[in-house]
């Protein structure tokens, strides 16, 4: 993962006042180092290292800060010289790593970044079937998303900056007792994914201002008494929104529903995709294939593998019990992607639209249960094309 320094100053510290975190984004562990940039001194900012060597592998990114045009307070873009593919580009410095309760459980990665269990399920390759106790709990988790997803979404508006958004996501999901489950995963910075107009997926809210006409994927998963839910939706930023982003969204979301149509015992996995491009060709639009559905559960992520392309050789049968999620992600124009030097954010190699909307289904006998639907009250919700 690609870094750019967080620095501690006492306006932008979000986490407990009375810890202090390295300014290393890949490190953000609790330090009582005194070791500082000496650059960020002559300017008046203290910003703070584990020990030489954490210095020594973030500096190749803090330095881009001793260069900013409007110095640390200000926004601007660390990557300058990187090409990006459209308008959407990264506005740092980031906020630095919010800070979780110690009394809330937490996955292994919380403390270095390594989804160590994980990791080890993976190579057993197995598909999950949980029982009734381990679905409640499961369950649970999803409507805590499902809550947590629908606060924030109610927020999207033009003027609010994505890093607010994560803030919201962050607090409201550590209020409910869990744990924000992309925050630290393969050191991951933030609580929430958030991505804009091309961005596919993946996208570290930092001070990027959400403008009227933009779309944005909102992202939440969080860890609760040892489940991981997962969810996100595409929100129209104020009303004046493009025939392009409209026919995007709505696409990915038909998209969704259709394939959750599909769910029940005996279906393929492999068949979701064939439905799903389909559809988003019937439309104009194409869909993805570096990203796919997973299980999820005990597991952030997980087998099965689901691409949602069409011709895909992905193995697995659906049988009761089994926890995944669908996400397809419908681009405007081509379905290739492209990563910035964050190593996270994924967007569309033509700087055209792309929207996404996910699910964590169960497969019960007779077919399937959505477990983070939508409440009538949900924010957001489809909007009629313009032809």
């Amino acid at each position: 993962m690609a870094t750019t320094t967080t620095t501690v100053t006492a306006s932008e510290q979000n986490s407990d006042p009375t810890k202090i975190h390295c300014a290393g984004l890949q490190c953000g562990r609790e330090t009582s180092s005194q070791m500082k940039c000496p650059v960020c001194l002559k300017q008046g900012i203290v910003s703070i290292f584990c020990d030489t060597s954490c210095y020594e592998n973030n500096y190749k990114a803090h330095k881009s800060l001793h260069n900013a045009k409007d110095g640390l307070k200000g926004a601007y873009d660390p990557f300058p010289k990187f090409k990006y593919s459209g308008k959407v580009k990264a506005s740092y410095p980031l906020t630095p790593k919010r800070y979780v309760p110690e009394d809330i459980p937490k996955p292994d990665w919380a403390a270095n970044g390594l989804p160590v269990s994980e990791q080890r399920n993976d190579r057993l390759n197995n598909i999950p079937i949980y029982k009734k106790d381990q679905i409640k709990k499961i369950r649970k988790a999803c409507m805590l998303g499902r809550e947590v997803l629908d606060i924030a979404a109610a927020q999207v508006r033009p003027g609010i900056t994505t890093d607010e958004l994560d803030e919201i996501v962050h607090n409201e999901t550590i209020k409910r007792g869990a744990y924000p489950s992309p925050l630290n995963y393969y050191n991951f910075p933030k609580s929430l994914c958030t991505s804009v107009n091309e961005v596919i997926c993946h996208g570290v809210p930092d001070k990027t201002v959400l403008k009227e006409g933009d779309i944005v994927n909102l992202d939440v998963s969080l860890y609760y008494q040892g489940y991981h839910a997962d969810l996100n939706e595409t929100y129209y930023v104020g009303e004046n929104i493009s025939k392009e982003a409209l026919n995007t969204t709505e696409t990915s979301r038909e998209c969704l529903k259709l394939a959750i149509k599909m769910c029940k015992p005996g279906t393929t996995f492999q068949e979701l995709g064939d439905h799903i491009e389909k559809h988003a060709a019937e439309n104009k639009c194409s869909v993805v294939r570096t990203y796919c559905g997973h299980g999820v559960g005990e597991f952030f992520h997980c087998s099965p593998n689901i691409p949602h392309y069409a011709k895909n050789r992905t193995p697995g049968v659906m049988k009761p019990g089994m926890v995944f999620t669908i996400e397809p992600m419908i681009n405007e124009g081509t379905w290739k992607d492209m990563t910035w030097p964050d190593d996270w954010t994924s967007t569309t190699q033509d700087g055209k639209l792309s929207a996404q909307f996910e699910h964590t289904l169960l497969v019960t006998e007779h077919g399937v249960e959505i477990l983070t639907a939508r409440s009538k009250k949900s924010p957001g919700g489809p909007r009629q094309r313009i032809k």
